[in-house]
């Protein structure tokens, strides 16, 4: 998709995650650029990147989940972090309702979200600028998800990992997948362009990772080098036909037009929380809402998430 692409106000709800009413009162607002064809509302792609870019970072919770990503204040430095709240890394929708209710039983204390990706929400946990880490980081020579990376990342700091849910990775692909993408070699190909989440993120060690087990360099890929911090934006792109392939999770396939799902691999998407914190009432509570009926029911309606092992103690490393 080029940066000038034109995007309906129902095409950047659905790559925000939040409702068409909610991208109006961005506008309003002076958050998101825009501009009209007519009487028509339209964005330029590249206008709602740089509104992902400086809202990504760091969010106060509102009180519904609608409204998750309204309040944002960037930090380029997850350490400056510290003492401003209790801090929850990651990009997913199960993570803002979580915070959503967690933000429900300690008013006191800001409950905050921090849209990092997977590694460098585990190095935020490190460095003490956050409480809770997620990971769905696949380690080739194991086979494991996280726990490898938990132990490379945190080193000489026991840590405990929560497990969330279960989440299909694969290629997002045009309609019909013409170009018969079904592999990770058939990337190599020279009629097949990509375009690549950025460095850390759980999709891109998933890739990177493969890469090396066949001997690949990112490199002879065309498009390789091409980076978006968004599952939405990827998949939109190989859907209006500037890019042939992305990797992503499935959920999102099914929210963007003129994309197929072509599925790879089944991924742990885990919490990772320090064990010296694992008593404190913060975290003693997100295991009760995960374990909980109310919380699970959020997502079984929604479809791509898999609840069976929600709340469930993975390691301790």
């Amino acid at each position: 998709m080029e940066s000038n692409s034109a995007l309906t106000a129902q095409e950047v709800a659905d790559m925000l995650k939040i409702s068409k009413n909610t991208v109006y009162e961005l506008i309003k607002r002076g958050e998101i650029n825009s501009y009209k064809v007519g009487r028509k509302v339209r964005f330029a792609l590249s206008d709602v990147e740089e509104y992902i870019f400086r809202s990504k970072n760091l969010q106060s919770i509102a009180p519904s989940v609608e409204n998750e990503r309204l309040k944002i204040n960037t930090i380029q430095s997850t350490p400056e972090l510290c003492g401003k709240g209790f801090v929850i890394c990651g990009q997913d929708v199960t993570l803002d309702v979580l915070s959503n209710y967690l933000g429900q039983y300690f008013k006191g204390t800001p409950v905050l979200r921090s849209y990092i990706g997977s590694y460098n929400s585990l190095i935020g946990l490190y460095q003490g600028g956050v409480q809770v880490a997620s990971a769905h980081l696949w380690d080739g020579d194991t086979g494991q998800y996280n726990v490898p990376f938990v132990r490379r990342l945190l080193p000489g700091i026991p840590a405990i990992i929560i497990h969330l849910t279960c989440r299909m990775q694969g290629f997002y692909v045009a309609k019909g997948n013409p170009k018969n993408i079904k592999t990770w070699s058939d990337l190599k190909r020279p009629d097949i362009s990509m375009i690549n989440r950025e460095k850390g993120a759980g999709s891109r060690v998933l890739l990177d990772e493969h890469l090396r087990l066949l001997g690949i360099y990112g490199s002879s890929i065309q498009g390789y080098t091409r980076e978006s911090q968004s599952h939405f934006t990827v998949a939109s792109t190989v859907g209006r036909g500037e890019a042939d392939v992305a990797v992503g999770q499935e959920k999102v396939s099914s929210q963007v037009n003129g994309v197929d799902f072509v599925p790879l691999q089944k991924e742990r998407y885990e919490l990772v929380v320090r064990k010296e914190d694992f008593r404190t009432a913060q975290i003693q509570t997100i295991l009760e809402i995960l374990r909980s009926k109310e919380f699970k029911e959020e997502f079984r309606g929604i479809g791509g998430y898999d609840t069976c092992e929600m709340g469930n103690i993975v390691a301790e490393t």
